[in-house]
C-alpha cells in the first residue's frame, strides 16, 4: 500500500450528485446508504456493494514495476489513486473486480497530496463508488478497507478510525522511494514527529490523514477506506510496519493512514485539468 508505494474537488461545492454524461461522480454525506439500512456496518454487505468499484493497478516503471489500487469515480473509467502508485510509469494496466483488463493513461497528478487521476481506455458502464464526507468521521467509527495488498486482488479488511488529522510526511522524490522499495523496505515517511523506514530526503510533503487500525499492506495504496454506510471516506495511502518487507516479521501492525475524501474532492478539478505537477 502506501508506504511501500508512497508516503504504505472538483472543488468542495459538491451536491448529492454531479452528473455530466458518462462522467458521473457521486458525492454524499455520511447519511447516504450505499448498503441497505438494515445492513449498515455489515462488512460482507459493504464489501459486496463497493468491491466492484475498486481496481488493481499495475504500473511499469523504468526501474521495475509498482502495484497498487484505485477507486472508480465515473462510469467511463476515471480512477483515483495515489501519485506514488503511478509516478514515473511508462504504461499502466488496470484490472477490475470482474477480471477485465484495461490500459490507462494519467490525467493529472498532485505529488503534494499524493493523489493521481487516471482514465481507462475504451471503458463504459463501470460501477462507480460513492464519495462520502470525511468531515463527519469520528474516532471509533467502523471502517472497511478494500485493495490489492501484495497483488491479492479485492482483499477486504475492517477496523475503526483510530485518530483524525494525523500529520503524515512522505517523500515526493520518486527515485528515492523506488530505491527504498528495491532494497525491500517501505517508502520513507514520518508521523507523530518521528521518521520511519529510512530518510525521507529533502523533498517532502505533509498532509492530514485519517488513521485506522484496518489492516493495510503494500498494494493497498490508492484503495478505498469505506464507512459503515458504504461511502468512500478516504484513499488509503500509507502504513507503518516494524520490519522491512523482506523480513519474516513484516506486516501491518494496525497503523494505517488514508487521505480524507474531502481533500480528494477539493483537488479533483485540479487533477482533471492535469494536476498541480503539470
Amino acid at each position: 500500500m502506501a508506504i511501500v508505494a508512497a508516503a504504505i474537488g472538483g472543488g468542495t461545492a459538491y451536491g448529492i450528485q454531479e452528473l455530466t454524461g458518462e462522467n458521473q461522480v457521486v458525492a454524499s454525506s455520511t447519511t447516504t446508504s450505499v448498503v441497505p439500512s438494515s445492513k449498515t456496518g455489515d462488512v460482507a454487505s459493504i464489501a459486496a456493494a463497493v468491491s466492484p468499484s475498486v481496481v488493481e493497478i499495475n504500473a511499469t516503471l523504468g526501474s521495475g514495476s509498482s502495484t497498487g489500487s484505485g477507486v472508480i469515480i465515473t462510469s467511463d473509467g476515471e480512477i483515483l489513486t495515489n501519485n506514488h502508485v503511478i509516478s514515473g510509469a511508462s504504461s499502466i494496466k488496470v484490472s477490475t473486480s470482474d477480471g477485465k483488463e484495461y490500459t490507462a493513461k494519467v490525467v493529472g497528478t498532485d505529488s503534494k497530496k499524493d493523489l493521481a487521476l487516471i482514465k481507462l481506455e475504451n471503458a463504459s458502464g463501470l460501477k462507480t463508488a460513492t464519495l462520502g464526507n470525511s468531515d463527519g468521521v469520528e474516532v471509533g467509527d467502523t471502517v472497511v478497507a478494500i485493495g490489492s495488498p501484495e497483488g491479492l486482488t479485492g482483499t477486504v479488511t475492517s477496523g475503526i478510525v483510530s485518530a483524525l488529522d494525523r500529520d503524515v510526511t512522505v517523500s515526493t522524490d520518486e527515485s528515492q522511494g523506488r530505491q527504498q522499495q528495491q532494497q525491500g523496505g517501505n517508502w520513507p515517511f514520518e508521523f507523530g514527529g518521528q521518521e520511519f523506514n529510512g530518510d525521507t530526503g529533502s523533498s517532502t510533503t505533509t498532509y492530514k490523514a485519517l488513521q485506522t487500525d484496518a489492516s493495510l499492506n503494500p498494494g493497498n495504496s490508492g484503495g478505498a477506506l469505506i464507512d459503515a454506510n458504504g461511502n468512500i471516506i478516504g484513499i488509503n495511502s500509507a502504513m507503518y510496519s516494524a520490519a522491512d518487507a523482506t523480513s519474516s516479521t513484516a506486516g501491518s501492525v494496525g497503523l494505517g493512514f488514508a487521505i480524507p475524501i474531502n481533500t480528494v474532492k477539493a483537488d479533483l478539478a485540479t487533477l482533471r485539468a492535469g494536476g498541480s505537477d503539470s
